[in-house]
């Protein structure tokens, strides 16, 4: 009998997959903490005799290579995929056996990538899984946007035949099971959903439900932003990345923490917006511990530039520096837990800033005061509606775009609350007063604010 396993990667958006029978398993797209991996094989008491890649990643440094080496495995990578490793090339329609009665077959799927390969599980000649990577995903596909510009339009066309492809050779109870699309940027969209089948895909999916010309035309006209570090995730992983160094970064002091701000470096309190807001080394910048850490600290952070870690508990550091590795941040230059007051010079003050609701930015219009509004969001959703009077930087513009905010008492909000205390953390940083609207954008109107929304197109 057969099993798949996931492994859920929440901050970047991401899932792992753990395949196998009753001794030998494959593993798809892993982690760069491969640790994870290899203590759920032991768990299942299976060996791990293959790793399969989909593609070269854009969006996260693979651990497949280490993984291969620790395991004795053959690493299956997409045969037109350009590394600077040893592998076993795969090409479309080779199979392995996982275990008795369990193949995986190879299925060329090219448009996320040019040489993505999504994997095709039977038992006993019965499909029982599709391993799709970042081809047919839930409700969506894979961007075709991140390779090479001139290609993008001819990678969405890929997309397109290659979701009628799986479409066509997997049979509907077959489970999809993507890399991406729950909170990935290489997702077109984000997944309609936790689960899905090829039946279920071949109802709702725009890749399988419109033409060619249309289901381009949309796709190309919904790409979003693409985040910085991924320009450093595909070279990573072409050349081979290097195993990853988990052991406790050096822990900081007062002394050193302060030394390391006066020298432009980053420092990076992983507490509660709400923690932060309240009291916070002058300087730190606030990317919480839950969330998309990897994500926006990676998206925002000059490429490079070290970064001292502040949390309250040595498990809070070891978490992030856990997702930080998987984005490339190897090594925090230093960290430290406790409290802020520990972190802080003897007779230091700590920093803080207010935090408010959009019904309070609505009082203080009421009465008249001059307030710069700004909002973080990204493009797409500003586009969606916006504060009336509101002043717009995406979040991952914001820090060479500071220079920017109009003068004035700046209150932040983005669509939740998470984006906008980064912001209020940078402007604060940096010396200008800041409100941090911890807020959904849906109370801006509750509120009293007016909110501009696009009109409607015409159907005349």
């Amino acid at each position: 009998m057969f099993f798949v396993d996931t492994l859920e990667l929440e901050g970047l958006g991401n899932r792992s997959y753990l395949a196998g029978g009753r001794r030998a398993a494959v593993v798809v797209d892993p982690p760069r903490d491969i640790d994870q991996v290899i203590a759920a094989a032991a768990r299942r008491g299976v060996r791990i005799a293959f790793v399969a890649e989909t593609h070269v990643h854009n969006d996260y440094v693979t651990g497949g290579l280490e993984l291969a080496r620790v395991t004795g495995a053959r690493y299956l990578v997409p045969a037109g995929a350009h590394v600077s490793f040893a592998r076993t090339p795969v090409a479309d329609g080779d199979t392995v056996t996982v275990d008795e009665g369990l193949e995986l077959r190879a299925i060329a799927t090219p448009g996320h990538t040019p040489h993505h390969t999504s994997y095709a599980l039977t038992e006993n000649g019965r499909g029982v899984a599709a391993f799709t990577g970042g081809s047919l995903l839930i409700g969506t596909v894979g961007r075709p946007d991140l390779v090479e510009p001139r290609l993008t339009e001819q990678l969405a066309r890929a997309q397109h035949a290659s979701a009628h492809r799986l479409a066509d050779e997997l049979d509907d109870e077959v489970p999809v099971l993507p890399t991406h699309g729950f909170g990935s940027f290489c997702s077109s969209s984000q997944a309609a959903g936790d689960a899905t089948t090829i039946g279920r895909e071949r109802e709702v999916n725009e890749a399988l439900t419109l033409d060619v010309d249309t289901f381009v035309a949309r796709t190309l006209a919904g790409l979003d932003d693409v985040p910085a570090y991924y320009a450093h995730m595909g070279p990573a992983n072409a050349a081979g990345p290097a195993p990853v160094d988990l052991t406790p970064p050096r822990r900081a002091d007062a002394e050193e923490i302060a030394s390391r701000l006066a020298a432009g470096e980053w420092v990076v309190d992983l507490r509660s917006r709400v923690a932060f807001a309240e009291g916070h080394v002058a300087g730190s910048l606030n990317f919480e511990g839950e969330g998309q850490l990897a994500t926006y600290l990676a998206w925002l952070i000059p490429w490079g530039k070290p970064v001292t870690l502040l949390a309250d508990t040595p498990e809070r550091i070891s978490d992030a520096q856990r997702e930080l590795a998987r984005v490339g941040i190897d090594r925090p230059a230093a960290a430290a837990t406790g409290a802020p007051a520990d972190w802080v010079r003897d007779g230091g003050r700590l920093a803080s800033f207010p935090r408010a609701r959009f019904a309070d930015l609505a009082a203080v219009r009421e009465r008249g005061e001059r307030v710069v509004v700004l909002d973080v969001r990204r493009d797409s959703e500003r586009a969606g509606g916006h504060v009336e009077g509101s002043f717009h930087i995406p979040v991952h513009e914001l820090p060479g775009r500071v220079g920017d905010v109009p003068a004035g008492t700046v209150w932040v909000h983005c669509a939740g609350g998470m984006r906008a205390a980064i912001a209020a953390s940078l402007l604060d940083a940096v010396g200008r007063d800041v409100v941090a609207v911890d807020d959904g954008f849906d109370a801006a109107v509750e509120a009293g604010l007016t909110v501009t929304r696009p009109r409607p197109q015409s159907t005349d």
